[in-house]
């Protein structure tokens, strides 16, 4: 039996402590992705308001939601992460009480807009403090977690806002952060460090318009594409976002002091990871989008049945994480991931064939795609986080999360595309196109998982 096998170190409850705290604002930045879709035309009836100008509470939060992620590697050196978790913890409370009590659509917009900026510092700032104080042996059953608890915000979200919708009003889809945020703020005082202060960390002024410009320009282009295949505007978004993408990552290898220290992807196993991470952003992201199609327009189910196959796809996940993070600890990222990455492309083949699979195969390989997501994405962000020393934690977490990001616009963008390109939404050859692109992204995810594994 290796060192890997051995009895794993006890965490400390402080570490849970910390995980507990930064978890709840993690929750909560994910709930809001979803949580508000369902509540669109409650908004714009009883704001007076037009889908076009509503729809921005939705997709704003979205798009806000990576203006503010490159900062997060600086903000953090400069001021201590801790505290930009916490001040970002603060300003989206705040920023969901102004949703709450919004008297008008652009009051709302606007801070959802405010929301979706403290949102996308608060995810990796939480990371990087947990990063930067557990254990690296530790990390894996610390963010398996973790992963359960950010996994469920999105998933529980459309049913959350439903009920709520039906009890009360679409404010309260915005009231119940404040009790949750309030708390982990009580909780963080004593529990969550302030971090380390680095005076000399020089702002890359240019590295920040080109990211905080490119990276929301891309996730727009992707919703607006999903939305509808003739967008121009997406369309023009998308190349756009991309060029400034391209020219950052240009100017960003060639600066002393860049926004974002893109030379850790140099080193082999933080790059298999988080290109890992990606790869399981596409393939998750991508599934969203095709499996309730699928399901519905080819297998032919109703709205409330798909509801309910897709709920064995969140249970396996949900059901998993804390056992993928304990394995993860035990034997290695690299080898949960492969695992993982497998199971995703044996629950992609059957739905590769022209014909309905049985509701037998259907539950199995659901379950095992939700198994299969559990197993890869969470075990390679924690490779990619053991990587890195706790001064380079912050450009790892950023990193991490841009390579999520970008890898799930990537995959809603490519779904819509071979679906209208190979017969449109009805077609069960262009649906099982789709789900060959899936088995091939998984393939991809097999290779880069092996490789971090041999490191």
């Amino acid at each position: 039996m290796n060192d890997k096998s051995a009895a794993l170190p006890p965490i400390p409850k402080t570490s849970w402590g910390i995980a507990a705290v930064t978890g709840a604002g993690a929750f909560m930045a994910m709930l809001d992705a979803t949580v508000a879709n369902l509540a669109i035309e409650s908004i714009r009836e009883d704001l007076s308001s037009t889908l076009t100008v509503v729809q921005w509470v939705a997709t704003g939060y979205l798009c806000s939601l990576a203006v503010s992620l490159p900062a997060t590697a600086w903000l953090g050196a400069r001021y201590g992460y801790g505290r930009v978790w916490a001040t970002s913890l603060a300003t989206f409370v705040l920023a969901s009480v102004l949703c709450a009590i919004a008297p008008d659509t652009s009051t709302l917009i606007t801070a959802r807009l405010a929301q979706g900026l403290a949102g996308g510092l608060m995810v990796p700032a939480g990371q990087a403090v947990i990063g930067s104080t557990v254990d690296k042996r530790q990390l894996g059953r610390i963010f398996g977690v973790l992963g359960l608890v950010i996994a469920l915000g999105p998933a529980i979200g459309p049913a959350v806002g439903g009920f709520l919708l039906d009890a009360a009003s679409w404010r309260w889809l915005f009231w119940i952060n404040v009790p949750i945020g309030v708390i982990a703020l009580i909780a963080a005082r004593r529990l969550v460090p302030g971090g380390e202060r680095d005076s000399s960390r020089i702002l890359d002024v240019k590295g920040l318009v080109l990211l905080s410009a490119g990276l929301p320009l891309l996730l727009y282009g992707a919703f607006g594409i999903t939305l509808s295949e003739s967008n121009l505007a997406a369309v023009f978004a998308l190349i756009i976002g991309a060029i400034l993408a391209v020219i950052f990552i240009f100017t960003a290898l060639h600066r002393k002091n860049p926004l974002v220290d893109l030379r850790l992807l140099q080193r082999t196993t933080f790059s298999a990871a988080t290109i890992t991470t990606g790869l399981t952003g596409i393939n998750m992201y991508a599934g969203l989008l095709l499996v309730p199609l699928y399901l519905q327009l080819v297998a032919g189910l109703e709205p409330t049945n798909t509801g309910l196959w897709l709920l064995v796809m969140g249970l396996g996940s949900a059901l998993v994480l804390p056992v993928a993070g304990s394995l993860t600890d035990r034997f290695g990222a690299g080898i949960v991931s492969l695992a993982g990455a497998c199971l995703l492309l044996v629950s992609a083949i059957p739905f590769v064939f022209p014909s309905v699979p049985s509701s037998p195969v259907l539950v199995a390989m659901l379950l095992a795609r939700g198994v299969g997501m559990a197993l890869a994405q969470m075990p390679a962000m924690t490779a990619a986080y053991t990587a890195v020393s706790t001064e380079e934690m912050g450009d790892a977490t950023t990193l991490v999360n841009i390579a999520q990001r970008i890898g799930g616009a990537v995959g809603a963008v490519g779904v819509v595309i071979i679906i209208q390109h190979a017969g449109g939404s009805s077609s069960i050859i262009a649906h099982s196109i789709a789900f060959a692109s899936l088995a091939a992204i998984s393939v991809l995810t097999i290779i880069t998982a092996r490789h971090m594994h041999r490191q």
